[in-house]
C-alpha cells in the first residue's frame, strides 16, 4: 500500500477558492476597522493602511499587517500576498491606472527607480541566480489585477521550478510572509542608510 503526501498551503486556499469573496480585497484582518472598498485590492490595501495609522496604530505594524515595504511619493512597493517564489514584491503607482503609458512621468520614473531598488534588495537578501520583472498589462496579457499596474519583481534560482509546480500546480515556498517581509524591509532600510 503506498502513502501520499500532503502540502499544506491554507494561506492559498482563500485565492484559488474564493473563500473570502464577502470580504473586501486587499484589506487584511488586521485592518478590517477601515469602513471602505474602492473596488481595487491595491487601492484598498493603501487606504486600510492609511487609515489604521490615523486611528493610531503604529505605522510600522499597520505596514507589516498589510505586506507594505517601502512608500515613495508616487509609488509604493509591497509583498505579494500570494506569491510565486520567496522575495514576490509588487512595485505600483498609488494612482488606480490600468496602463503604463497612463502613468505620469514622474510615477514612471519612480516606478523604475523603486524596481532597481528592489533588485538590490532581493539580491542582497536571497542571493538568486536571476531575477523575474515584469507587467502583465490588461486581463488578456494575464493580469489578476488589470486595472491598476503593477510590476511584478521575483528571484530566481537554477532549478526553483520543480515537479509539484509542473504536476499539481503547486509552489512550496521555505518562507512565510511574515518572515519575507521583516527581511526585505530591513534589507531596503540598510540600503537606504548606505546612500
Amino acid at each position: 500500500m503506498s502513502t501520499m503526501d500532503h502540502l499544506w498551503t491554507p494561506w492559498r486556499y482563500a485565492y484559488v477558492t474564493g473563500a473570502d469573496s464577502a470580504v473586501r480585497a486587499g484589506v487584511p484582518a488586521a485592518l478590517s476597522a477601515w469602513p471602505g472598498d474602492l473596488g481595487c485590492v491595491f487601492c484598498n490595501l493603501i487606504a486600510s493602511i492609511d487609515y489604521a495609522i490615523a486611528q493610531g496604530m503604529e505605522q510600522n505594524k499597520a505596514e507589516e499587517a498589510g505586506g507594505l515595504i517601502l512608500r515613495g511619493t508616487h509609488c509604493f512597493i509591497c509583498l505579494n500576498a500570494f506569491p510565486y517564489s520567496s522575495g514576490h514584491l509588487l512595485v505600483m503607482p498609488y494612482a488606480h491606472l490600468d496602463r503604463l503609458a497612463a502613468l505620469p512621468v514622474e510615477a514612471a520614473h519612480e516606478l523604475m527607480d523603486l524596481a532597481q531598488r528592489t533588485e538590490r534588495v532581493l539580491e542582497r537578501v536571497y542571493r538568486p541566480h536571476g531575477f523575474n520583472f515584469g507587467l502583465n498589462v490588461g486581463r488578456s496579457a494575464g493580469a489578476g489585477v488589470a486595472g491598476h499596474v503593477h510590476l511584478h519583481a521575483m528571484p530566481r534560482w537554477m532549478g526553483d521550478t520543480s515537479f509539484i509546480t509542473t504536476i499539481a500546480e503547486t509552489r512550496v515556498l521555505p518562507e512565510d510572509l511574515e518572515t519575507t517581509w521583516r527581511r526585505v524591509r530591513e534589507s531596503f532600510g540598510e540600503i537606504e542608510s548606505e546612500t
